[in-house]
């Protein structure tokens, strides 16, 4: 399938597959990257929608790292469990150190 023929979410799950481990990005900046900056919201509404395509969601948080997806999978610490075992350090939801983990597609694609 030829990049333009994707639809918004589609683009948005590419963006996510390329979230190295251990790294984590926001749903504006992977909006940002598509050329939708006011689409966050969007990104979000796609995450939702990742379950069962292979979208490593876990790795997408707000813009001051805080885990505001975890309720979308399944158990109540299942998304902090997943970074953490990536090694990215969190505590009461929010990633620590938010700036040495974050990824920003629009730097390194």
């Amino acid at each position: 399938m030829k990049p333009e023929t994707l639809n918004f979410f589609d683009k948005v799950y590419e963006v996510a597959r390329l979230i190295p481990y251990g790294r984590v990005t926001s749903y504006g900046a992977i909006a940002k990257y598509l050329g939708a900056a006011r689409s966050s919201r969007m990104v979000g509404y796609a995450m939702n929608g990742s379950h069962g395509k292979d979208v490593p969601a876990h790795r997408v948080v707000n813009r001051k790292g805080l885990l505001t997806g975890k309720h979308h999978f399944g158990g109540t610490n299942i998304m902090q469990q997943l970074l953490e075992s990536e090694g990215v350090e969190v505590e009461e939801l929010q990633v620590k150190n938010f700036e040495t983990y974050f990824w920003d597609p629009v730097k390194e694609l």
